[in-house]
């Protein structure tokens, strides 16, 4: 493998990775609203929990 398609895969796993933690917070912050306000955005507190949550900012 050369240096380049390394550093590309690292580079590609480290941005796969920020964007879990990145949905994870976001979920959270949506568990946060009512369930109204889920419904009419299109979410359903069940699907937002199975999807994973993490309530610590990064």
């Amino acid at each position: 493998m050369s240096a380049r398609n390394f550093f590309r895969s690292a580079f590609d796993s480290m941005v796969e990775a920020r964007q879990r933690q990145v949905n994870r917070y976001v979920n959270g912050v949506l568990l946060s609203f009512d369930d109204e306000t889920l419904k009419a955005h299109g979410y359903n507190r069940e699907d937002l929990r199975k999807r994973g949550v993490s309530t610590i900012a990064f």
